[in-house]
């Protein structure tokens, strides 16, 4: 097709030499005549030897060579050796670029009729080359002969041209007829074959049409979104595709694809703030990827779901340009420069280039300090903290924050897991530990403790000063390579699970996979220039480490750090005095919030975005913080294993055109999942996947999914499946998905109580009873444990922290008529539940605490 295109340039050149005729006899010999003329004639003659060949897309996609493919070399090579030998033997040059001239304009002419689609693309792949870079994956995907329907995302106004250039069959897009009617288009469109759409009735004739269309053997391809997605997640697929396929009567096959790089650009329908902090230098990379054909009654659900599978080939390969954390974060603080980075109330506000004169200061201890790998750190959510992460990984070295609420036992088998002797943390933090009964030093009295303090008071002025005008006078690319180590590993961080349910696992983490989980969680949120984010979870776990930390570091994102999370009354206060917009939280700690009398509503006022994970949000934290401070909470999902973010609510946009309202927040589900994540439901005993509303095991595939668990082959064996060329962690999570692509968690298969030869669900359990006593006006918490019963095998407990009604609660369930299995054998009101540091449950301290209270 290309070759075709170049039918009308060849035309253009042999009619230029034409032209040019006589100014080349005065000024030049005969042999610029005959090398014109070759040029010239030789284009025309390879486009024509293309077009002899060229019968149809089936035999021109099925790589036919035959008898007419010899004879039309034969006819080029021998009219070029004609045209050579007419030359040298003196035969007017002008006469015979009249003849070529004329064959070509006719050749040219025929070309344009015949397909016209590949001029068309010739022009558009010119302009789209000076400002994108195209990939194309699988494109042996794409069905060499007859009608093909093609459907993929849509991201962008050029989505139809980074398509078109992609296939190598022609296509016929079809398209919104608000668009097509447009005077200035219409010839255009009507020449590439668009087909015009609308809603109501009339979008029966254009399907119709694609109907017709498909059964002539073309390639037509329809965006089922119906228009540009406004937060970079797929849409409501509709439904009319399906409508085509029948009408058209045959067995037509769908190509899905998906498009990735375009988002965040000047085409799309991202934020201003975040196409500026996406606007990059010279070409954009653009990945189109096609998947294998699947069939004609292939639902919407069903294309949904593989497209989010396509859009991981892409990120896993996309994943693999990026930076690693420490030089990421370089470039974006020699960006941001003297603009705020950070607050905190101990250190007050830091510009982005102070924090990194203090990280790479600090870079310099950690290096003579640690000869090994893996650092220790044991530092709340502060100034110190951030530096001494950030820090650890300009050095090279792997981050291990290790969880200061764990037990003794969990902390000194981390550190001998990993070799770590040092720890670096601080002496007013151990001492706030210390309040709270939690002795660091006793439990660990075999390790050296290094304190931030002394590391502060080691570095001299002159240090100080010599690094301040290295990081103010040296250009990005200088820096990264005097103030970061090319880490020996591309490990990054190990981080141990919470261990609620046994013993905590090494989750390793590698640069590959935080900085692609920092971007897709970017893609979602699309941070504005005005935002600030209000930080408090702990950076031992994963979702403080990477949303509270890594995401506004090297996204330009000012964050202000409240080390307690449990101190809501101070969180609240930053808010309202930085006019924080964006705050991440854990159920747990959002219904501090609601309880705490001293939190007024006004507090919250400039937060445009309140997100919870880590733990299945209660639906009455959901009501009770929307009735006091009129904040919307959007649930996400993840785990540690995925660096952690894996699908998010976001909030709900507008179609001004169809005045419809594109939902991107279900309640009771914890949305659908990033840009290049999939989540795949299959049965837990077989694996195999599961289809739309049924439930199984949850499967999550991504860049960001972990290589394994440290020093534990046979459990990251056991937890990592490969299917259909990708990796999926297996969650332990039992959950279902709509047809929408939504996620809904049902709860944790080892959190299934087995209740009269019946398996119970906890999490249904608490949700029933959770419901009857937010009636009765509880406002405290609960959880539902099994403990052993000797006559019936296992007996449900549940524990409270708050005063109820017991005989209300009863009488609740029996009008609610509640399966008799799901009403507790034991209620014990408890002053405290017992719960990890990240304010996550510890399931395994409650079933303790409950075998104790029952003696």
């Amino acid at each position: 097709y290309i070759e075709t295109g170049l039918i009308p340039l060849g035309a253009l050149i042999i009619c230029l030499s034409l032209w040019l005729m006589p100014l080349a006899q005065q000024l030049f010999t005969i042999s610029f005549l005959n090398l014109s003329l070759g040029v010239g004639g030789g284009m025309f003659l390879i486009s024509l030897n293309a077009l002899l060949q060229f019968h149809s897309p089936e035999e021109e996609m099925g790589g036919v060579i035959s008898v007419r493919n010899f004879f039309s070399n034969l006819v080029m090579l021998g009219f070029l050796a004609s045209t050579i030998l007419l030359s040298s033997i003196g035969l007017d040059e002008t006469a015979l670029l009249f003849v070529l001239a004329a064959v070509a304009l006719l050749g040219t002419g025929y070309t344009i009729r015949l397909l016209p689609y590949s001029l068309t693309r010739l022009t558009v792949a010119g302009l789209m080359s000076q400002h994108y870079r195209l990939k194309v994956q699988a494109v042996e995907n794409m069905p060499p002969r007859g009608g093909v329907l093609m459907l993929g995302n849509h991201i962008s106004w050029v989505d139809w041209a980074m398509i078109q250039m992609a296939s190598p069959r022609p296509i016929r897009f079809v398209m919104a007829r608000v668009y097509y009617d447009r005077w200035y288009l219409r010839w255009i469109l009507d020449a590439a074959g668009c087909i015009p759409i609308e809603n109501g009735a009339s979008s029966k004739q254009a399907l119709e049409q694609v109907a017709e269309a498909l059964k002539q053997g073309d390639v037509v391809c329809l965006f089922p979104e119906g228009a540009l997605t406004p937060n970079g997640q797929l849409q409501e697929f509709r439904k009319g595709y399906e409508t085509a396929v029948r009408l058209s009567g045959e067995e037509i096959p769908i190509v899905p694809f998906h498009l990735h790089g375009l988002w965040g650009s000047k085409l799309s329908r991202s934020s201003p703030g975040f196409k500026k902090s996406r606007a990059i230098p010279g070409k954009r990379d653009v990945v189109v990827t096609f998947g294998a054909a699947l069939p004609g009654n292939t639902t919407a659900a069903e294309l949904k779901q593989r497209i989010f599978e396509l859009s991981v080939h892409a990120w896993n390969e996309y994943a693999e340009t990026l930076p690693h954390l420490g030089e990421a974060w370089v470039t974006q603080a020699k960006q941001m420069s003297r603009r705020m980075q950070l607050h905190d109330d101990i250190s007050g506000s830091l510009t982005a280039q102070r924090l990194l004169v203090g990280s790479s200061l600090m870079m310099k201890r950690i290096r003579a300090a640690v000869p090994g790998q893996y650092v220790g750190l044991m530092l709340p959510f502060s100034a110190g903290g951030v530096m001494a992460n950030m820090a650890t990984l300009q050095a090279g070295k792997t981050l291990v924050n290790l969880n200061y609420t764990a037990s003794t036992d969990a902390l000194k088998f981390a550190c001998d897991e990993t070799g770590i002797d040092t720890i670096f943390t601080a002496r007013r933090f151990l001492q706030q530990l210390e309040k709270r009964g939690i002795f660091v030093q006793e439990m660990l009295p075999d390790r050296e403790f290094v304190f931030l303090e002394d590391l502060r008071d080691s570095f001299g002025k002159p240090e100080a000063l010599g690094m301040l005008l290295q990081v103010k006078l040296l250009p990005a690319w200088l820096l990264k390579r005097t103030l970061c180590h090319r880490p020996e590993s591309d490990l990054a961080a190990v981080i141990y699970s919470s261990g609620s349910e046994g013993n905590p696992k090494g989750v390793m983490l590698s640069h590959r996979n935080l900085m692609a989980n920092v971007r897709q969680t970017a893609e979602a949120l699309q941070p504005e220039p005005e935002d600030v984010m209000m930080g408090s979870l702990p950076l031992f776990h994963a979702f403080g480490l990477t949303a509270a930390q890594f995401l506004p570091l090297l996204e330009g994102i000012p964050v202000v750090c409240q080390p307690d999370p449990t101190d809501v009354l101070a969180v609240a206060k930053n808010v309202a005095k930085h006019q924080a917009t964006i705050m991440f939280g854990t159920s747990t700690f959002l219904r501090f919030y609601c309880r705490n009398s001293k939190v007024e509503p006004l507090m919250l006022d400039s937060l445009r975005l309140v997100v919870a994970g880590a733990e299945k949000l209660s639906s009455d934290v959901r009501e009770a913080f929307q009735n006091k401070f009129h904040k919307i909470i959007y649930e996400g999902y993840g785990m540690t294993e995925a660096a952690p973010v894996v699908s998010v609510n976001l909030p709900d946009e507008l179609d001004t055109q169809r005045w419809r309202r594109k939902e991107s927040n279900r309640v009771g589900t914890v949305g659908q999942p990033l840009a290049g994540t999939a989540v795949r439901i299959t049965d837990p005993d077989t694996w195999q996947p599961l289809v739309a509303k049924e439930e199984g095991m949850v499967l999550v595939a991504g860049p960001q999914v972990m290589p394994g668990y440290l020093n534990q082959p046979e459990k990251s064996q056991a937890v990592l499946i490969q299917q259909d060329g990708l990796t999926w962690y297996a969650s332990g999570d039992k959950g279902r998905l709509d047809e929408d692509g939504f996620l809904t968690l049902i709860d944790r298969y080892s959190r299934m109580a087995k209740l009269g030869g019946e398996m119970i669900s906890l999490g249904a359990v608490e949700q029933l009873l959770r419901n009857g006593l937010v009636q009765q006006g509880y406002t405290g918490d609960l959880v539902a444990t099994s403990i052993e019963d000797k006559r019936k095998g296992e007996k449900l407990v549940v524990l409270l922290d708050a005063e109820f009604n017991q005989k209300a609660i009863n009488d609740y369930l029996k009008k609610a008529k509640a399966n008799a299995l799901m009403r507790p054998s034991s209620w014990l009101q408890v002053e405290e539940i017992p719960r990890l540091g990240a304010g996550k449950v510890d399931f395994t301290g409650v079933k303790k605490l409950a075998n104790e209270m029952l003696g």
